[in-house]
C-alpha cells in the first residue's frame, strides 16, 4: 500500500510540475508554482520557513520522502530505470561516504563564495527544469506543431502553430549531458546519482538515520533469500546481514511487497545495525582541498548592463538566489527570456537574461516574478510592474531612418506604453524620436519594433540595480489630457 501511495504522489508532482514547464499555452494555472517552492533548494535559497520547516519535519519523521514523492529528478530517474531489463537484477552497493559529503562541502563552499550557476548545476530541481525546458518543451512544441497541422487541415483550430527555437546553444548542452548523464546512471544503477552526487540526498540520507520511522528487519523472519535485495532501487540493503544503510535508503518501499516473509516492515523500532562507514570522518581530509574559487571573468557584450527581468531587484540579487531552473524562461509568454552566457560574467551563466530579438515585455504581466520558486525574482503585483524600471532607452538618431534615408517611421513610439519614446519635428516635415528615459520601464518594446539592422537605432540599458520609474506621471498627464478635451 505504501508503495502504491508513493507512486501516485510522485508521478502526480512530477507530471504537474513537467507540464508546468511545457504549457507554452497557459493552460495551468500560476498558483502551481508551489510545486517549485516547496522543493529544498529553492526552499533553502528563498527562505522558505514553511517549506524547509515541512521537509525537514517530514524527513525526521519518515526518512527520506522528499527523494521518493517530491523530488522531479527522481522520478527521472525511476521512470529511466523502468526502461532497463537489469533492474531486477540490483545488489548491495556499499556507501561512499568520503565522495559524498566532499561534493555537498563544495556545494556549501560555493554557495558561500557566491557561485550560484555551480549549485544550480548540483540541484536536482533545477538541473530537472533545464532538461524540461531545453530538451522536452521542443520536443512537445514539435508534437503540438504536427497536431496543429493535421486539425487545421481539416478544419478544426483548437490546436495553434508555435514557433520552436533553441533558446541558448550552451544550456541546451548542459541540460543534454545532463539529461544524458543522470539518466544513463538511473537506466544502469538505479539511484547511483542520489546517493553519491546528489548534495540534496545526502542531506536527506543523513536525516533518515535519525527518522522515526524507518524500513526494518526482522531478523527472525528473515531467510536471506536476496529478493528485497535485489528490488532495492537505492542498493542500500544487504540480504546476507540482514541490515539496511539508511543513508541510501529512499523509502521507495520496494522491499516490502517483495518478502514474502513478511520481515521488512516501515515502523518505529529499535536503531538497527547498518553498514554506513565508520570512517565518516574521513571527508574532512577531503573538505580541505576544496579552496577552488576563480573570479569571476566578465565578457564585452553589445550593451553595458545586461537586463535582468522584473522582480530580480539587481543583476547581484539574482546571481545571489538563481540556480537557474529555468521555469521563469519556460513561462514567459513574449519570449524575451533567455538564458545568459557571460552577459552577467562567469558565474551568471545560463541565469534569465531579457532579449528583444523576438518580442517585448509584456506591460501587464508579471508570470516571470511571481513563478520564481527561490525569490530571485520577486513577486511583482501589475501596479508594482508599471513603476519598476528594469533599464532604460538609449536612443542613437545617426542610425535611425529618419535621419540615414529621410523616411517617416514612428514605430517606437507606437509601441511605447509609458511615452518614453516621443516623436518631435525633424526636417523636411517629418517628425524623430525623443526619449525621456525616465520614464521608461525597459519593456524593450521600441528595440523590438525598431527596423534598423544589425544595430538597432533604439534599445534598452539595463540597469544594474532596478529603479522605480516616473511612470505614474504618464497616468496624471493622460487623465488631465481626458479632461482638457471635456471627456
Amino acid at each position: 500500500m505504501l508503495k502504491i501511495i508513493r507512486i501516485i504522489i510522485s508521478i502526480s508532482i512530477f507530471s504537474l510540475l513537467t507540464f508546468y514547464f511545457l504549457d507554452f499555452a497557459g493552460i495551468l494555472p500560476t498558483e502551481l508554482s508551489v510545486l517549485g517552492r516547496i522543493q529544498f533548494v529553492p526552499a533553502w535559497l528563498s527562505r522558505n520557513a514553511i517549506a524547509m520547516a515541512f521537509l525537514l519535519v517530514c524527513a525526521l519523521l519518515f526518512g527520506r520522502v522528499y527523494c521518493s514523492f517530491i523530488c522531479p529528478m527522481g522520478a527521472f530517474q525511476d521512470i529511466a530505470n523502468r526502461c532497463s531489463k537489469d533492474r531486477q537484477k540490483r545488489f548491495y552497493r556499499k556507501n561512499n561516504p568520503v565522495l559524498r559529503w566532499s561534493i555537498l562541502i563544495i556545494f556549501l563552499v560555493l554557495f558561500n563564495l557566491g557561485f550560484i550557476m555551480a549549485v544550480g548545476l548540483l540541484d536536482p530541481y533545477s538541473a530537472y527544469g533545464r532538461i524540461a525546458t531545453h530538451i522536452f518543451k521542443p520536443v512537445y512544441m514539435l508534437l503540438n506543431n504536427v497536431l496543429a497541422y493535421i486539425f487545421n487541415h481539416f478544419g478544426n483550430y483548437a490546436f495553434y502553430r508555435t514557433e520552436v527555437a533553441m533558446l541558448s546553444v550552451f544550456s541546451f548542452v548542459v541540460a543534454l549531458l545532463t539529461f544524458v548523464v543522470i539518466g544513463v546512471l538511473a537506466w544502469a544503477k538505479g539511484r547511483l546519482y542520489c546517493n553519491t552526487i546528489c548534495p540534496v540526498g545526502t542531506v536527506f540520507g543523513f536525516c533518515n538515520r535519525f527518522s522515526l520511522f524507518k524500513i526494518r528487519i526482522n531478523g527472525e523472519k528473515c531467510t536471506s533469500c536476496g529478493i528485497c535485495e535485489s528490488k532495492c532501487k537505492a542498493s542500500c540493503i544487504d540480504s546476507e546481514t540482514k541490515t539496511v544503510d539508511y543513508s541510501q535508503c529512499v523509502n521507495c518501499f520496494n522491499c516490502l511487497d517483495s518478502c514474502n516473509k513478511k520481515a521488512i516492515s516501515f515502523a518505529i523500532g529499535k536503531k538497527e545495525q547498518n553498514t554506513v562507514d565508520k570512517s565518516k570522518r574521513k571527508f574532512l581530509l577531503t573538505g580541505l582541498t576544496v579552496a577552488l574559487a576563480a573570479p569571476a571573468v566578465f565578457a564585452q557584450t553589445k550593451r553595458g548592463n545586461a537586463i535582468s527581468p522584473p522582480g530580480a531587484i539587481s543583476a547581484e540579487h539574482l546571481q545571489k538566489h538563481c540556480t537557474s531552473c529555468h521555469l521563469c524562461i519556460s513561462k514567459c509568454p513574449s519570449k524575451v527570456l533567455k538564458p545568459a552566457f557571460m552577459e552577467y560574467g562567469v558565474d551568471g551563466m545560463m541565469m534569465p537574461i531579457m532579449y528583444f530579438e523576438k518580442g517585448f515585455c509584456n506591460f501587464d504581466c508579471t508570470i516571470c516574478a511571481n513563478v520564481c520558486p527561490n525569490n530571485a525574482l520577486t513577486p511583482l503585483t501589475v501596479e508594482q510592474k508599471h513603476r519598476l524600471q528594469v533599464g532604460k532607452v538609449v536612443f542613437a538618431p545617426e542610425l535611425c531612418v529618419v535621419n540615414t534615408k529621410g523616411t517617416s517611421c514612428g514605430a517606437c513610439s507606437e509601441h511605447c506604453p509609458t511615452q518614453a519614446v516621443k516623436m518631435i519635428p525633424y526636417k523636411n516635415g517629418l517628425t524623430i524620436p525623443f526619449v525621456d528615459a525616465d520614464i521608461c520601464v525597459g519593456c524593450g518594446g521600441c528595440e523590438f519594433i525598431c527596423p534598423v539592422r544589425p544595430q538597432r537605432a533604439i534599445y534598452v540599458e539595463g540597469n544594474r540595480v532596478h529603479q522605480q520609474a516616473r511612470a505614474f506621471e504618464v497616468e496624471k498627464k493622460e487623465e488631465k489630457e481626458i479632461t482638457d478635451f471635456g471627456f
